[in-house]
């Protein structure tokens, strides 16, 4: 009698689906490419050659830029893998990747991260903290952040929005030359709010202007002193005697060419 075969049970399936996925072999993700060739892994048969001073070897065989590099006791590394043949270079391969490294690491640090700080103040706020609130409004523009800032009202204090805003007419005059105003002062609910943003082109041209009054003064020609001019002075008994007059300061010269002529109506003799 001949047993029929009905179709598997889900347990079996699911079983032999198990360990088809283990069978199969583990993807590897690709190597990155964004490294340059190195020593044996260039594949070029001839390459151009270029010494760690950037000079010019001409075009070598791979095995002879290989052994140059060695003997040096540095790397070859293929920087133009494009170029035909392709450009090498010999240099510390490890040196060249710590400085790239710190080099990307340091422009990270000085990038210029751009927020929105806020400032809030209050109705009847003090001099003495405003002027503190004001001093961070001024540190945050020339640090190159927008600062947005805010006066709250409370209860009854809304119905008197003109103390608000002569508030942010008094930061607009504290902020002048350093900052602009982005967003002019706006009622949002119990708040007056005011945008300020760093004014670069004031920042400049204050800049310029400094710039301009330094090289004013340098240029700037100081006064001329004249040598001494010996004068005789008449003594008693009818000599002379020669003395020696004090240096005379020549601050404008055309007064003393003026001196110099005689009189009109007068004569040498």
């Amino acid at each position: 009698m001949i047993a029929r075969l009905g179709p598997a049970s889900p347990a079996c399936a699911t079983s032999d689906a198990r360990a088809e996925r283990e069978e199969r072999p583990p993807i590897t993700n690709a190597p990155s490419t964004n490294e340059p060739r190195i020593n044996d892994r260039i594949r070029a048969r001839d390459v151009r050659l270029v010494d760690a001073e950037g000079r010019q070897l001409g075009i070598k065989p791979l095995p002879e830029a290989l052994s140059i590099a060695q003997a040096q006791d540095l790397d070859l590394v293929e920087v133009a893998p494009l170029a035909n043949p392709p450009v090498c270079r010999i240099m510390d391969y490890g040196k060249f990747k710590f400085d790239a490294a710190q080099k990307a690491k340091e422009s990270r640090r000085k990038a210029n991260n751009v927020g929105i700080k806020e400032m809030k103040y209050r109705p009847k706020i003090g001099q003495g903290d405003f002027d503190t609130k004001t001093r961070q409004v001024l540190r945050f523009l020339q640090e190159g952040h927008k600062v947005k800032v805010t006066v709250m009202f409370r209860g009854r204090e809304v119905y008197h929005s003109d103390l608000g805003k002569k508030i942010l007419d008094r930061i607009a005059e504290q902020i002048d030359g350093i900052g602009r105003i982005e967003s002019e002062a706006r009622l949002d609910g119990r708040n007056m709010v005011m945008v300020i943003a760093p004014d670069k082109r004031a920042k400049q041209s204050a800049a310029d202007r400094v710039h301009a009054d330094d090289e004013g003064t340098a240029s700037a020609a100081p006064s001329v002193a004249a040598e001494p001019v010996p004068a005789e002075v008449a003594a008693a008994d009818g000599s002379s005697t020669t003395v020696a007059s004090a240096p005379v300061v020549v601050e404008n010269e055309s007064a003393v060419e003026a001196l110099a002529e005689p009189p009109a109506g007068e004569t040498e003799e």
